[in-house]
């Protein structure tokens, strides 16, 4: 008897049930090979949907990681010019005699604070407010003053935020009881 190309091909208790449809264990054999394949199938599809979510998880961290990469790819090298920022500053605290010399600096400084504000450098506020471990750096706790307890009473040194995130700490002087 010839079979067509795409006919299944059955294993030996099954073929013997086919040869031998009134018995008992052809019955049997079919079940078993029905039940096997039906587990199969259902491992097979259990696979490929584990497979499928883990592509997906997969894809989905790699935008957020390309994401971040790109809002926050600028951080390093905003936070490398961070040390010129804090020496302009210093400058332009200095006296000088040549007026036009220090306005002109002051124009270069203002040009400089407004680009890097642009990428998204935000400066700390530290007048008035409370001392935070998570924003400031005490470098001196002095005590004895008429100050709130861990009041901030003077800035050593600006910190940053860099589009929300923290860049640089404060370096401040804090008020303790």
């Amino acid at each position: 008897m010839d079979l067509p190309e795409d006919a299944v091909s059955l294993s030996g208790e099954a073929e013997m049930a086919v040869s031998d449809p009134e018995g008992p264990l052809a019955i049997e054999a079919v079940a078993a090979e029905r039940d096997a394949l039906a587990r199969e199938k259902t491992e097979l599809q259990d696979m490929l949907l584990r497979g499928k979510a883990d592509y997906d998880n997969m894809r989905r961290r790699y935008e957020k990681e390309r994401l971040e990469q790109s809002e926050y790819g600028a951080m390093d090298a905003v936070k490398a010019y961070l040390p010129v920022l804090d020496d302009f500053e210093r400058a332009l605290a200095a006296e000088c005699a040549d007026k036009e010399y220090a306005r002109g600096m002051e124009l270069i400084y203002q040009r400089t604070v407004d680009v890097l504000k642009k990428l998204g450098l935000e400066p700390m506020s530290t007048e008035g407010v409370t001392f935070d471990p998570h924003v400031h750096h005490a470098i001196e706790m002095v005590s004895g003053t008429d100050a709130e307890d861990q009041a901030v009473l003077g800035e050593f040194q600006r910190g940053y935020h860099f589009k929300s995130r923290l860049l640089r700490p404060a370096l401040v002087k804090v008020a303790v009881r």
